[in-house]
């Protein structure tokens, strides 16, 4: 190509070059504008923008305008940090028998917090403090009505700010709690010995003539054994093998000193092994109520351990010494029959077969025996012939027997009532319907010992 084309090339792509930036200028002036514009056109529309601001709303088209307003950030945050919220998370329930109401700190895992001083306000009534930090708060001698209830903030702790309310009854309902659960404890949570000190008041009142071979002469009674944790580990098969015929097994007792309500240890092991065996069960509690609140208390606390089992003898409620120095060995016979009528209803209105067991002293000089003779009865009486002239439906005739698959002595019975255990228990919370089909009659004949 010669000089004189090259430079006529040269000068149209230039030439294309202008216009094409040419075009492209103008088509985009008003961006350039805005962003390299006239210093008096950004002051009209900050103008603008001001004065079309009405009713606290900007209409305008500066979308940024908001950052050069010192008041349009709130000067204190609306929301606290979460430094304010740390701590554990804790709320409470509330249960009422009557005229008390029972307040219970829980975690989000729903187990009692303890080791902690905290409290709650009634309103109306003022602040109640957990002062031995068992995350339990209880208070009595309650007016029937509502009560609007609030925790108090705790170092430490994120407490509910919502106020609860509860209806705190007049009478007493006889009516498994809800959340007795939280009362229960093991032997890991208390001093076993201080608080396990049943006495068996029958050995007191031994004659020396009781039998303690396990045989029975008659065909009306069926043989059977009573045990606990103290009858330490079970063989059930070679128990079932040595021609056991029910078992009743302790579940659970209050404590002597401290009145906690302890699952016996053993229990869940021989209620499982009895039944895997074949052996019909039953179960009894040693109480120390010493009021009927704590009574229904206990009758909850059986009722929650029993019901995934299929229980085909009545529940019983142990009464009897505790030493002496008891919490409840100091009641009158009145206030301990209210106190156990309280279990036995409460159990009833459950839907088991339910009774009393004592020695015949017992029955004489610590309850009114009359009081009680709509429930199942249970005598501890270790004769060769029961004296006791009251009716009764099962005997315990020895604490000093011995069978195959118990390393122990053990408490031998004798059961005078119908039981039907082909009824199968396991619906749930019902229960106990026509299981016991009658009884063999008043006091056993010398041919049923």
């Amino acid at each position: 190509m010669d000089s004189k084309k090259l430079r006529r090339t040269l000068f149209l792509v230039v030439l294309m070059f202008l216009i094409v930036t040419s075009v492209i200028f103008v088509t985009n002036w008003d961006i350039i504008e805005d962003r390299f514009g006239k210093p008096d056109r950004v002051q009209m529309v900050d103008s603008q923008a001001v004065e079309v601001i009405e009713d606290d709303k900007q209409i305008g088209n500066d979308l940024s305008a908001f950052l050069m307003d010192d008041t349009f950030f709130d000067a204190e945050p609306r929301y606290k940090s979460i430094e304010t919220y740390s701590g554990k998370v804790v709320s409470f329930l509330m249960s009422s028998v009557a005229k008390d109401l029972r307040i219970m700190i829980v975690n989000s895992r729903g187990l009692l917090v303890t080791g902690a001083p905290f409290s709650v306000t009634i309103e109306g009534l003022g602040e109640y403090t957990d002062n031995d930090e068992d995350g339990i708060i209880y208070i009595d001698s309650l007016r029937a009505g509502e009560y609007s209830v609030y925790m108090n903030e705790l170092e430490g702790y994120r407490v509910p700010n919502t106020v609860t309310t509860i209806r705190v009854k007049q009478e007493i309902e006889y009516r498994v709690l809800d959340d007795i659960e939280y009362l229960m404890l093991t032997e890991d949570d208390i001093d076993a010995a201080k608080e396990d000190t049943e006495v068996k008041e029958a050995e007191a009142e031994a004659d020396g003539t009781e039998n303690t071979a396990f045989e029975t002469a008659g065909d009306n009674a069926k043989k059977g054994i009573d045990v606990s944790k103290w009858n330490k580990t079970i063989d059930w098969q070679a128990v079932k093998n040595a021609g056991v015929e029910f078992a009743i097994i302790r579940c659970g007792y209050r404590g002597s000193a401290s009145g906690s309500l302890v699952i016996d240890p053993k229990y869940e092991e021989n209620i499982t092994g009895a039944i895997s065996a074949g052996i019909p069960v039953g179960v009894y509690f040693f109480t120390q109520a010493v009021n009927e609140v704590e009574a229904i208390e206990e009758a909850s606390m059986v009722i929650n351990l029993i019901r995934e089992y299929d229980v085909d003898y009545p529940v019983f409620l142990d009464s009897e010494s505790a030493g002496g120095n008891g919490r409840a060995d100091v009641l009158s016979a009145e206030q301990r029959t209210k106190n156990h009528k309280a279990f036995l209803e409460t159990i009833a209105a459950a839907g088991y077969e339910t009774g009393i067991y004592a020695s015949p002293n017992w029955f004489a000089q610590k309850v009114n025996a009359k009081e009680l003779s709509d429930y199942r009865t249970w005598l501890a009486q270790y004769a060769e012939v029961p004296t006791y002239d009251g009716y009764y439906h099962m005997w315990q005739y020895t604490s000093k027997g011995t069978i195959d698959g118990i390393s122990t002595n053990v408490d031998l019975n004798l059961c005078y009532l119908n039981i039907d255990t082909s009824i199968d228990h396991s619906a749930g919370a019902g229960g106990y319907t026509g299981v016991i089909n009658g009884d063999t009659g008043n006091v056993p004949t010398e041919n049923e010992e």
